[in-house]
């Protein structure tokens, strides 16, 4: 038989499952598949033999529409680093001798930086003992920092999570007179794409966020400081985006890191936002208070972009093609073709050029001065907000795909 197995990994977002089900979709419309797998818990549910046949549950239309709408990851997710097979290859010899006694000749990885490197070593090993299996990374991330595609599933819904909550911050602090500064701590370690769109906040009226921090320029808590009693001088609220990962001109995290890292090796970072907040406090004696989105951001499905949700589904439905046609080592990619109609097309790429790199803000988004974006981002992020899914509710509520099996 030809089976498949699918898995997810890494942070949740609100499309991470819409991809997941453009997989399905594609597995069963497609003749050279007979049976879907899910691991549950990422690579992990593979070594451990956990998992669920997802044929039969699938072929129901209305599960499958559930789950494209359904927030982070129907299959589980876990933060596994595979070591390099020189070091264990036990771990990859578990791996493969599953695949061969489940009969499975494709294998779709749905996630961000990190998950791609697992799929670069599974694809690199695959190739060392000639196994036939199709390893294919199907990109996720809120934080769209995976190179060569043109922006990542989740990044669009995130993106305007954050902007909707930026615009509604706005309308919360206007209503007072008294001077306030407002500091909202948005996710993005190395990478400041999200905090950028709370650029999309501003409209005709409101003007917030006044100004906007990324990790790819330098901060300067002086300069820092100055901006803000500046603006304080015209107007009576300042609304600040920051991401979690800005740091000095030494590459010193602004925010208090934890002096931990995950097992990829990430600083584990706390407070960006409060670290600023009591800045403020100290320095210009003005109401102040911080705003951390938190994980909220990166689920926010009730406010989920339709473009978002639709590309991702593409991007799934394309691995699968991908490893129809025999093709392995590969991540898809989407291409922007147009602006004025926005069209896309999608590919893929070899994923050894795109592990464990990042694509950061270039600095023509970013101006002079390092605490605000230019305009012209505004184009690129515009079209990967627009659209809402139709939801469905139940008492009020979303009603999504229940996860009894996690």
């Amino acid at each position: 038989m030809n089976n498949c197995i699918a898995a997810q990994s890494g942070g949740p977002t609100a499309a991470i499952n819409a991809s997941l089900a453009g997989v399905i979709q594609g597995v069963l419309d497609r003749p050279e598949y007979d049976h879907i797998y899910g691991s549950l818990n990422g690579i992990t549910g593979i070594l451990e033999e956990r998992f669920l046949d997802l044929t039969e549950t699938f072929q129901e239309a209305d599960n499958l529409e559930l789950l494209k709408v359904t927030p982070a990851m129907y299959l589980g997710s876990c933060r596994y680093k595979l070591p390099n097979p020189e070091d264990d290859p036990a771990v990859y010899e578990t791996i493969f001798r599953f695949f061969e006694k489940m009969e499975i000749t494709a294998f779709f990885y749905i996630g961000g930086n990190d998950s791609m490197d697992t799929v670069d070593k599974l694809s690199a090993y695959a190739a060392r003992v000639q196994s036939q299996v199709c390893i294919i990374g199907i990109p996720k991330t809120i934080d769209n920092d995976l190179c060569v595609t043109d922006h990542t599933p989740g990044f669009g819904s995130a993106a305007k999570y954050v902007a909707s909550s930026l615009l509604e911050i706005y309308h919360d602090t206007a209503i007072y007179a008294p001077k306030s500064v407002t500091i909202v701590e948005i996710m993005g370690r190395d990478a400041g794409w999200l905090t950028a769109a709370s650029a999309l906040a501003r409209n005709e009226y409101c003007t917030a966020p006044h100004l906007i921090y990324l990790p790819e320029a330098a901060f300067d808590k002086e300069a820092f400081l100055k901006d803000i009693g500046s603006l304080l001088e015209t107007r009576s609220n300042v609304i600040v985006a920051v991401s979690e990962g800005i740091r000095d001109k030494e590459g010193n995290y602004i925010s208090a890191s934890t002096g931990s890292a995950d097992n990829f090796g990430h600083s584990q970072l706390s407070g960006a936002g409060k670290t600023l907040e009591y800045l403020v406090q100290e320095r210009l004696n003005v109401k102040v208070r911080s705003i951390e989105l938190n994980i909220l951001q990166r689920c926010g499905a009730h406010i989920a972009s339709l473009t978002d949700l639709e590309e991702s589904f593409c991007q799934g439905q394309q691995g699968v093609s991908l490893a129809a046609q025999g093709i392995t080592g590969q991540m898809v990619i989407i291409q922007r073709t147009g602006s004025e109609p926005y069209q896309v097309s999608y590919g893929s790429s070899p994923v050894c050029d795109i592990a464990n790199q990042v694509k950061s803000v270039p600095k023509a988004y970013i101006n002079a001065a390092g605490n605000d974006v230019t305009p012209e981002i505004l184009s690129y992020l515009r079209p990967l907000i627009q659209g809402q899914p139709k939801l469905a509710f139940d008492q009020g509520i979303p009603r999504y795909l229940p996860v009894p099996h996690l």
